[in-house]
């Protein structure tokens, strides 16, 4: 019988990757409008007509400042949607794999982290997406933790800097002082399809190769796309004006240790996943 997986999210950046991610699969993609999560019964019923083998959660509420102003919304989208789906498919023998973010760490750290290191998450959305993490955890799913993940089929960092780059005399000023490892939604999807596959369980940190400063990324999206990188400007975090409501961490570098020892490939070196980007969104 051909497996059946339900993809959560499926109109966002990393669902609509996901829904092309498991070759061979009866694939079946839930946007917002087809399924809210945060709805118990209709989750129930959801997962229950459809019987799936695997379900992948790519539906979150990400707006890291307004989940600042906005807590309970937050934990409600991004932690007690999950409770309902861990329910749903444990009710019905499916695995789940969840995705989450390297924004449940502190970011204090001088080195990357590794899947066993103490989440310390500093804003409203990283203690809701780690209260996903339990919830997810109650029902041995997959957890998976990425970050700054960018992709050719919706909104993310890379379009938001290319778009900014297109106002000649827009100003384009990026925080050099917070480190992260970009992550091509395409090459996320297709090792959460691997993960989930196999019903790994536990967490595994599935991110980029090449950690970055965001002055450093915005710098690297202009030169892919032919466009003088020297137009971006450096700022620390101490001197953004206005400051951002949501405290972000310093260094949110993630180390994949599970892959490596699982043997699975991770997602490749930035540029050249950058300048695949690049040339889709401008194609």
């Amino acid at each position: 019988m051909t497996p059946r997986v339900v993809v959560t999210g499926a109109g966002g950046l990393l669902g609509r990757e996901l829904v092309r991610a498991f070759p061979g699969c009866d694939v079946v993609g839930l946007d917002h409008g087809r399924l809210d999560v945060t709805d118990r019964d209709a989750v129930l019923a959801t997962v229950h007509d459809l019987r799936p083998d695997i379900v992948v959660n790519a539906a979150a509420w990400t707006a890291v400042d307004a989940c600042e102003a906005d807590p309970e919304r937050a934990f409600v989208a991004n932690a007690l949607a999950v409770r309902w789906l861990a329910d749903a498919c444990a009710r019905v023998g499916a695995h789940l794999v969840h995705v989450s973010t390297d924004y449940v760490f502190d970011g204090r750290l001088d080195r990357a982290y590794t899947e066993w290191d103490d989440p310390a998450p500093l804003s409203a959305y990283g203690r809701s997406k780690l209260a996903g993490e339990r919830e997810a955890a109650a029902v041995g799913a997959t957890i998976v933790r990425t970050s700054a993940t960018f992709g050719a089929r919706g909104r993310s960092i890379v379009s938001t800097i290319l778009d900014l780059a297109s106002e000649p005399d827009r100003s384009l000023v990026f925080v050099d002082d917070q480190r992260t490892r970009p992550t091509a939604a395409g090459e996320l999807a297709a090792v959460i399809a691997r993960l989930g596959g196999d019903r790994v369980p536990g967490v595994v940190h599935v991110a980029g190769a090449t950690g970055v400063s965001w002055f450093e990324l915005a710098r690297a999206v202009l030169a892919a796309a032919d466009l003088d990188p020297d137009r971006v400007r450096p700022v620390s975090t101490a001197d953004l004006h206005p400051p951002r409501p949501a405290p972000r961490p310093a260094n949110s570098e993630l180390d994949g240790v599970v892959l490596r020892s699982l043997g699975i490939p991770g997602p490749g070196p930035l540029e050249p996943a950058i300048a695949t980007v690049v040339s889709a969104l401008r194609g």
